[in-house]
């Protein structure tokens, strides 16, 4: 009967009477109240569980970024010994290529392998002159032009094979060959650079 009674007063309720809220059945109250609740349960969820899901993945993007640092570093203490070792070596490359090149007082000596270079290949060198010298990071850079005069080709390409052969560090840049002024042969006119370790200013 009650059961009745109830659904009776559900169908003659009027949801737009706001006002007489306090009077409508019990049934409809709780359901007022249970959706009430499950919308603040609702915006809760997407207030502070939204974000803190999104702090989650943070986390767990950020762990992951640990664990390939730690794992990289775990294979580098791994291999420590080898890594040292490869240090050494590259010490040792290092101060044999900074032994090949010619400090100041060196300079006069090159001068006079590359004269013995020119002699040897057969040709009349007519200056040597020094250009201004350039400063990288590391290194000085001294440009010296060559001008030199020789029967072929030949005595031209072994003069720059005799240059490339030298145990000091010096490279061959931007050559010219035309046929000699002399009128017989050819002159070659080519820009060599040696280098200095920055340490040696010290």
């Amino acid at each position: 009967m009650a059961l009745a009674d109830t659904l009776e007063q559900i169908q003659d309720l009027d949801l737009s009477d706001v006002e007489r809220i306090g009077v409508w059945p019990i049934a409809v109250r709780a359901a007022l109240w249970l959706a009430a609740i499950a919308l603040i349960l609702a915006g809760a969820f997407f207030v502070f569980v939204k974000d803190m899901n999104m702090q989650l993945q943070s986390a767990q993007q950020k762990e992951q970024q640990l664990r390939r640092t730690f794992e990289t570093k775990a294979l580098e203490a791994a291999n420590l010994d080898e890594l040292k070792q490869q240090m050494v070596a590259m010490e040792e490359t290092f101060r044999g290529l900074v032994s090949q090149l010619p400090s100041d007082t060196e300079v006069p000596g090159l001068l006079e392998d590359i004269e013995e270079k020119g002699a040897a290949a057969g040709l009349n060198i007519y200056s040597t002159t020094f250009q201004q010298e350039q400063a990288a990071e590391f290194y000085v850079e001294l440009p010296i032009e060559i001008k030199v005069q020789g029967n072929s080709y030949h005595d031209l390409g072994g003069f720059v094979s005799g240059i490339a052969g030298m145990p000091r560090i010096v490279t061959l840049h931007d050559f010219t060959i035309v046929p000699s002024q002399a009128g017989r042969g050819l002159d070659m006119t080519i820009m060599a650079k040696t280098y200095r370790y920055k340490g040696q200013d010290k």
